[in-house]
């Protein structure tokens, strides 16, 4: 994530930033629904999954999709590689 965003150090949200910024606790931000436009980052390895599992904005409830229909619902998404 450094070298791809070119920083030398990144520093987590902390709980209260993650809610200012998403409207969603940690362990429930969904990259759906934001309450304004945010870069979404997302490793292309994910893709190599047929079904995705992410947070759906409520604590013990998840959102599964197909490979498929994420790219579609995110249009034109370019998926990085952060893990190389």
């Amino acid at each position: 994530m450094r070298r791809y965003l070119g920083q030398s150090r990144l520093t987590m949200a902390r709980p209260g930033e993650v809610i200012t910024v998403t409207g969603y606790a940690i362990g429930t931000v969904s990259p759906f629904g934001l309450p304004a436009p945010l870069r979404i980052l997302m490793d292309e390895s994910v893709l190599a999954q047929d079904e995705l599992s992410m947070g759906s904005g409520e604590k013990g409830v998840g959102i599964i999709m197909r490979r498929e229909d994420l790219m579609r619902a995110w249009g034109r998404l370019k998926p990085v590689a952060l893990h190389k």
